[in-house]
């Protein structure tokens, strides 16, 4: 079986450009849904809206695999399912290490997309010495004292890091020298590494933060929107009081306290 350390996805050689990458895994998550209902072809105005993007950028996507699909019946389902599949490289093993088996790192370690996705967990390491051999998700955690000779014996490409912000990067520098070139991190915290290693970072609170500013502003507009309703029926305003003049100009005559 091929190992993630040997094979390496065609897309970059191929100059697919990484803002449609980053749309590929969108495209088929809704072709897999489509597939598992038995749907034979979807043209690319109802995948565009299943996988959230306009259907203009969706075949300017599937351009650059080769697929443009048949006027009047669309795009193969099946087919987009292997093609994407083979571009993102899932249709050989990557072997993944999990690093931090705190309460993220067993909840990553027990959900099961991986598998169907082409990743198997190799193994699960964590610093505690109590972690060792305790079992998660059916599998002993390993110390990280073993950290190097466990990537080395699967063949590890791919390093998750779940751990506490202040040992992520010493965390990320081991994985990489022991031969990791792509990590996904969890821990709230900037890596620094190397070219020709990629990482991919994963903020729950940013996350949380961008959602909370959209709150305040549409709790914003709501506001706006009432004044205005209740401005509608109110009695003109009062002629503006006197200004008097300042050191720094023109000063309300009533000042705030």
């Amino acid at each position: 079986m091929a190992t993630g350390r040997t094979h390496r996805p065609a897309t970059r050689s191929r100059g697919i450009p990484e803002a449609t990458v980053a749309r590929l895994p969108l495209y088929l998550r809704a072709l897999t849904a489509l597939s598992e209902r038995s749907v034979p072809t979807v043209s690319s105005e109802e995948l565009a809206a299943a996988a959230g993007v306009n259907s203009a950028k969706l075949r300017k996507d599937f351009s650059y695999l080769g697929s443009y699909g048949t006027r009047g019946v669309g795009y193969d389902v099946e087919y987009l399912v292997y093609q994407i599949s083979r571009e993102l490289g899932l249709t050989q093993d990557w072997p993944v290490v999990i690093v931090g088996i705190g309460n993220l790192g067993a909840a990553l370690a027990n959900y099961g997309g991986f598998a169907s996705r082409g990743f198997r967990v190799a193994a699960l390491i964590d610093a505690d010495p109590a972690m060792a051999g305790k079992p998660v998700a059916g599998m002993p955690v390993q110390h990280t004292d073993e950290l190097e000779k466990i990537i080395s014996d699967n063949g590890v490409s791919i390093g998750v890091i779940a751990t506490p912000a202040g040992a992520a990067q010493q965390v990320c520098d081991r994985l990489v020298a022991a031969g990791v070139t792509s990590i996904l991190n969890f821990a709230p915290t900037v890596l620094t590494v190397p070219d020709g290693v990629d990482v991919r970072k994963v903020d729950l609170s940013i996350e949380l933060q961008i959602l909370a500013f959209h709150e305040q502003r549409k709790a914003g507009e709501e506001s706006s929107a009432d004044s205005a309703d209740d401005a509608e029926g109110a009695a003109p305003p009062a002629a503006a009081k006197p200004h008097r003049k300042g050191p720094d100009g023109d000063v309300p005559a009533v000042m705030p306290a």
